[in-house]
Formats: structure tokens, C-alpha cells, sequence
């Protein structure tokens, strides 16, 4: 059977594909088989805006509860496409890489990498634009500490919200300037090491289903989330 595969709705689209699973039979459970599947979705298209800034970003998503024909995953990962780490790395500039193990509010540990290149000063004649270790350890530490304050501040929700414009690789950037000033600077790959046990309301509100305050409800039609104040009561219908 053909089970739609339905992102979190932090994506604008929520209708990411259809995955196929044989039917249940005797004690081999239809669910059972589609619970834990990875799937692997370009950032252009969960956001549907299909330019090179969103292309290179790939998220995946884990199916984690089966609801009638619907899979709802939840964020599993992030990595940037291998074209794209490829074309930053050049020659005459120092490549300059971190990693951070960081526990977000309700209790995920993820693992992200950073990494960012050095940049040419705007009047600088040299070929080269090669900054000294200490310069490199300096600009490693800032990365760490950013990206650990960034994530412990927040939830997997508020994570995943951050990585969509990539804003902690521009506070890095930001940081760095006065280090050594940076460019190509990006979040490339985000692990989840660890999850907490699983909880269906926390997935529930991860969907916008289900929710106390001020509930995100879907667009029918597109499946994008639509924000609505707390309390909103639908408009009366005339007629059914």
C-alpha cells in the first residue's frame, strides 16, 4: 500500500511524498514496517521556493507514528549537498571546521558541524588569505560556543526553525569578523545522537495537531501551516 509521508510543520509543504509497504499480514504489522524509515528531502522543496539558497540543504525526516494513511515523521537530520561543500573548498584560504554535541530544551542531542572558509580583505593584494592557528582555534571556539548557546536555548521545533535560513551561520560569521572575517560559512550536517522516549502529543504538536495555545491549523488545499490567535472560533457557515 502506497502511505503518504507528512513533514513536521515547520516546512511550508507538508505533503513530502508517498512511501510503499506491504500490507499488513497475520502478525507483520503494515505500521510496524514503515516506523523508523529515514526519508531524505531537499530543503527547496519542503519549503517550495526553488532557489539555489534553499536547493543544497537536504533535511531528513524518520517516520515515527502511523495515522490512517499518513506517516508523521519528525527532523532526523541535515546535510548539505556534496556539490556544494565541494565548490567552496578552493585553494589560497584557510578551511576552517567545528563540531558541538548540544542538548536541546526537550531533551535531543544533536551533534552539528560547522564549517567556514576565510575571506579575502577587500583592498588585500596577496593571493593568499591564510589566517594563522591561533586566529583558527579563536574562530573554532567562537563556532562551538554559538552553536551550543543557540541550540540549549531551545527545542528541536526552535532548532529545525534556525537551520531553515541557516541564522546561526550568519551570527557566526557576525562573531568572526573581528577574528579573521569569514565567508561560506554554514551548519553542514546536524545528527541527532540521542531522542528522548517517544511522546505522540510532543509529535502531535510537532504536526500543529492537537495543540493547547494558539493552535497552528493546516490549509486544507496546500497543507501549509496557517497561525491563528488563541482563541480563534471559525467563521458561522450561512449553510452546510
Amino acid at each position: 500500500d502506497w502511505y503518504d509521508i507528512k513533514a513536521p510543520s515547520m516546512f511550508k509543504v507538508r505533503q513530502v511524498g508517498k512511501t510503499l509497504v506491504n500490507r499488513t499480514q497475520g502478525t507483520r504489522i503494515a505500521s510496524d514496517g514503515l516506523k523508523g524509515r529515514v526519508y531524505e528531502v531537499s530543503l527547496a522543496d519542503l519549503q517550495s521556493e526553488h532557489d539555489a539558497e534553499r536547493s543544497f540543504r537536504k533535511f531528513k525526516l524518520v517516520c515515527e507514528d502511523v495515522q490512517g494513511k499518513n506517516c508523521l515523521t519528525n527532523f532526523y537530520g541535515m546535510n548539505l549537498t556534496t556539490d556544494k561543500l565541494r565548490s567552496m573548498v578552493k585553494k589560497w584560504q584557510t578551511l576552517i571546521e567545528a563540531s558541538v554535541d548540544a542538548k536541546t530544551t526537550d531533551g535531543y542531542t544533536l551533534r552539528l558541524f560547522c564549517i567556514g572558509f576565510t575571506k579575502k580583505a577587500e583592498n588585500s593584494q596577496k593571493k593568499t588569505c591564510y589566517a594563522q592557528s591561533q586566529q583558527v582555534r579563536n574562530i573554532r571556539k567562537k563556532m562551538k560556543d554559538i552553536i551550543s548557546k543557540e541550540v540549549s536555548a531551545v527545542d528541536l521545533k526552535g532548532v529545525v526553525n534556525k537551520l531553515i535560513p541557516d541564522s546561526i551561520a550568519s551570527d557566526i560569521t557576525k562573531a568572526c569578523q573581528g577574528i579573521y572575517p569569514l565567508h561560506d560559512v554554514y551548519i553542514r550536517k546536524v545528527k541527532v545522537q540521542k531522542r528522548p522516549r517517544f511522546d505522540l502529543t510532543k509529535l502531535m504538536e510537532m504536526h500543529g495537531e492537537g495543540t493547547g495555545k494558539g493552535g497552528v491549523t493546516t490549509d486544507p488545499v496546500t497543507g501549509e501551516a496557517v497561525d491563528r490567535p488563541e482563541g480563534y472560533e471559525p467563521p458561522v457557515l450561512d449553510s452546510v
